[in-house]
């Protein structure tokens, strides 16, 4: 193949990627004491499209079934933050004509999120009081002013601001107002005594973000006679310090050859810097004990200051100190929670059943003042509708079509699939059957849900779209021939160059074509290679199976002899060059041995494809308001059977 330079095309692949993000809204450095948790991921019944109908969710909580909700009572002692104004929708969505109330929507975000956002809301109740007593009054125009604030300092118009928190954060202005803006400035009048910045912090901060910094290799292993000795080798021989730490190094910067992000003052473990910011370019450090990893570095360049010009000096140092003030806000406000909680009577009835049975409604008490369950309901709505809405809807669109085709999910269904991934995933008793015991608790302990809401946000979706696609899934011989060579023939060896320009890559290319040895290549990788494996391991990438969904870099990798460069693979933006090394041997030779195995997972593979499909058609077709969202469908089905009624009316 050496001396063919046409450049091939290699079609890029899509993954979805469906976990959840939990985040603490942060804006512009101020303190937002409100959380938008979108929660840990679920564990899954073994089928990631059964989790897109759904939300995942933060964990453990009763049943909202035991919480009666009942009419807002009056805030603790009368004081709160600002409250949501305007009408409240009793109607939350149609999904194909059918709706669902803003009763239910409540119900399942206080299944999911109601006791984490008890505890803010409890800590704003906190706030108000302490304002009160203190005659401490943030005004409306107080909060406009803040807002405006902001906005100003990332250049934007207030406008763009809020939209942009909007359709970024999913953050109404009215929440923000309410749940991060108002709080700030509460607890910043409440702590004013403690936020004053002094010029040596100030100082420190310069130094940390804009100061000299130190570029560094480190070698991190966790047994001391072995970095004695590591230490000894590379002290005696520096130029060997890359090669030792790609060997022995037990982090991810070995990948790099030790490699590690410039290290400045102020930002980490103060023994770490001032051995690292003592060290000439070249020399090798002792052997330093940090968080039970022992420590070699090796200075590569010390890189000096950055120089800032005169002009944006006093904005840079207005930046830091209003860092730093944040900084001690976030921690005198742990400190004020703290004084707050210790001085009020707080009764969490919420997550007490017995409290909750004796007191309909409340969700908590403070000074003996209810905390009613409909606000605690509204708040959850305020923060985590959109999103607990979203998957509403997606379940409704399940249940629909199930009671459409006549087909329902049975307990025996549930716990079938509860085993079947039990199974899957390795939880097996000691006769080798699967342990829904131990899978479930692997399900609460580490994944954080109740058992309540994996069967209901992850086994119950996959089992209904198993249901629906029937037995149209077929595992074909050809299948199992095409996975059984992925996953245990042979595979091809090779050394990778990845470049971002095509003019670059044919100069590479022909490079390697002059001097077509696997050291020079090597080189060239490490100077040229814009991907970090490749670029930091002269070359080498893991082997290449078959069938792995990109055939024409397989192709042209197993067509390659040892010592043989391939054409340039176009790879969406990018261009790939590979450089032969031949091909591992397979570990397994008999097909029968694995059969089994091979089928069951191909089998769940494609029934997880076919599920996919099936839920996209059916979103695609429904009919959807979402008046929470502000959003309509009109849906394929509906919208072709309009366009076929206009055609009829026109040709009347």
């Amino acid at each position: 193949m050496t001396g063919k330079d046409a450049t091939r095309r290699l079609p890029l692949g899509t993954s979805w990627v469906l976990a959840a993000v939990g985040f603490v809204v942060l804006i512009g450095g101020l303190v937002a004491w409100r959380q938008i948790t979108g929660g840990p991921q679920q564990a899954e019944a073994q089928a990631p499209v059964a989790q897109r109908p759904v939300q995942q969710r933060p964990a453990q909580q009763r049943p909202v079934a035991q919480r009666p909700v009942a009419q807002a009572a009056a805030p603790a002692e009368q004081v709160a933050a600002p409250a949501p104004a305007g009408k409240t929708l009793q109607t939350v969505a149609v999904v194909n004509r059918e709706p669902i109330t803003r009763t239910a929507l409540g119900d399942e975000a206080l299944r999911r999120h109601g006791e984490e956002v008890l505890e803010s809301l409890l800590n704003r109740h906190l706030i108000a009081i302490a304002c009160q007593r203190q005659g401490i009054q943030i005004t409306e125009a107080d909060i406009d002013a803040e807002i405006h604030q902001i906005a100003k300092k990332f250049g934007l118009s207030v406008d763009r601001w809020l939209s942009l928190l909007q359709d970024e954060r999913n953050v109404s202005l009215g929440q923000y107002r309410r749940e991060i803006v108002w709080p700030t400035l509460a607890l910043r009048r409440l702590a004013a005594a403690e936020l004053t910045v002094t010029p040596e912090e100030v100082q420190a901060e310069m130094e940390k973000y804009y100061g000299p910094k130190v570029k560094v290799r480190m070698i991190s292993v966790n047994n001391r006679r072995l970095a004695e000795e590591l230490q000894t080798k590379v002290a005696a021989d520096p130029d060997s310090f890359a090669d030792t730490a790609k060997l022995h190094s037990e982090d991810e910067s070995a990948s790099a050859r030790g490699l590690i992000p410039p290290i400045r003052r102020h930002i980490g473990n103060q023994e770490v810097e001032d051995m690292v910011f003592g060290l000439k370019p070249g020399e090798v450090s002792p052997v330093l004990f940090v968080a039970n990893q022992y420590l070699i570095f090796k200075c590569e360049e010390i890189l000096p200051a950055d120089q800032i010009p005169a002009g944006n000096l006093e904005g840079i140092r207005q930046h830091l100190t209003d860092q730093v003030r944040d900084a001690k806000m976030r921690d005198a406000a742990a400190t004020i929670y703290q004084k707050l909680q210790a001085q009020s009577q707080i009764v969490n009835v919420y997550n007490d059943p017995a409290k909750a049975a004796q007191m309909p409604g409340v969700a908590a008490t403070i000074n003996n003042q209810p905390v009613s369950l409909r606000e605690l309901q509204e708040e959850c709505i305020s923060r985590h509708g959109v999103e607990v809405l979203e998957g509403e809807i997606n379940r409704k669109i399940l249940q629909q079509e199930l009671t459409r085709r006549q087909l329902s999910v049975s307990e025996a269904d549930l716990e079938a699939e509860i085993l079947r991934a039990a199974d899957s995933l390795g939880f097996l008793t000691k006769e080798g059957k699967p342990d829904m015991e131990a899978w479930l608790k692997h399900v609460t302990d580490e994944q954080g849900v109740t058992v309540e809401l994996y069967v209901r946000d992850a086994v119950w979706p996959t089992v209904a779209l198993k249901k629906l696609i029937g037995g149209n899934v077929q595992v074909t011989e050809a299948d199992i021939q095409k996975g059984f060579a992925a996953n245990y023939g042979p595979r091809a060896q090779v050394l990778a160059i990845m470049l971002d320009s095509e003019r670059r890559a044919h100069e590479v290319w022909e490079m390697a074509r002059r001097n077509p040895t696997e050291q020079f290549f090597g080189e060239l990788a490490r100077q040229y290679s814009i991907e970090p494996v490749s670029k930091n391991n002269d070359g080498q990438v893991p082997p290449i199976p078959r069938n792995g969904g990109q055939d024409l870099l397989e192709n042209a990798a197993f067509e390659l002899d040892p010592g043989e460069l391939s054409h340039i693979i176009a790879a969406g933006q990018n261009w790939i060059i590979l450089y032969g090394l031949g091909q591992t041997k397979p570990v397994i030779n008999d097909l029968e041995v694995v059969r089994d195995e091979l089928y069951k997972e191909l089998h769940e593979k494609k029934m997880r494809l076919a599920m996919a499909d099936e839920f996209d058609r059916l979103r695609e077709n429904a009919q959807i308001d979402n008046f929470l969202a502000n959003t309509t469908q009109a849906g394929k089905a509906y919208d072709t059977a309009v366009r076929q009624q206009m055609k009829a009316q026109q040709a009347k």
